[in-house]
Parts: structure tokens; sequence; C-alpha cells
């Protein structure tokens, strides 16, 4: 069981700070799948699709590209829980709007080779301007 007190709210009622694995997947689930694209079409985010968010979210959380972290596909079902809870508490600091979408997607991308990485100042220098 992962203790997730403190990372990412209590879940629809669940009153208790472990949760089973099948419980944090669902988590995953339903921020990637529902709640970020739907937050990303209110605010008209340029990022909407979830296998974006979860590309973005699992990157961040492996310090890389996530397949070069995790075995296996679907990546949630396969990422330690640490990873996953990280990814998870990104992905909520998102909704809250205390994370950068543009510079973690970047950051993002740079891993792939696919844009410049971001230096620490600039990340640390942006607003969140989806």
């Amino acid at each position: 069981m992962l203790t997730v007190a403190g990372i990412v709210g209590e879940p629809r009622g669940l009153s208790v700070t472990e949760f089973t694995r099948p419980v944090i997947e669902q988590q995953w689930l339903d921020l990637t799948r529902i709640r970020l694209p739907k937050r990303a079409i209110e605010s008209r985010w340029s990022l909407r699709l979830d296998h974006c968010f979860q590309r973005i979210l699992l990157d961040d959380a492996c310090g890389g590209c996530w397949y070069d972290h995790i075995v296996g596909r679907p990546a949630y079902a396969n990422a330690p829980e640490a990873v996953l809870a990280r990814a998870i508490a990104t992905g909520e600091a998102l909704l809250a709007g205390t994370a950068d979408l543009i510079a973690l997607n970047a950051q993002s991308l740079a891993w792939r080779g696919k844009g410049r990485k971001l230096t620490r100042s600039e990340i640390a220098n942006r607003r969140l301007r989806p």
C-alpha cells in the first residue's frame, strides 16, 4: 500500500490515508482522462489529450522519458508507486494552478529531443500560462 496523505486529497469519500494500488490507479485515470482534459477545454489550454498529460506527468515524475524508467505497458500500471504518486501530485498542482504546464511539456519534449531544455531560471521565472 502507498501512503499519499498530503499528496493527493482524499478521493471520493475515502477518509483513510493509505490506498490500495487499484485506488491509486483509478485516481490517475480520473485525473488524466477526465479532470485535466476538462480543465484544458474550460481554460483553453493548448494541450488537451489524455495521453499528453500522462506523458508530461510521468516524465516529470521519472526525471526523464518514462519509457526509460518504467518497464511494461500501460505505464501507469507498471510504474513504481512512488513515481505514480509524484505524477498524481504534479497533476493536482496543475489543476490548482501551482505548476507550469508549458514548462513541464517543454522539458518532456526536450527529453525526447523534440525541443530545447529550459534552464532552471527559465523554469523558475515562468508563470502558469497553458
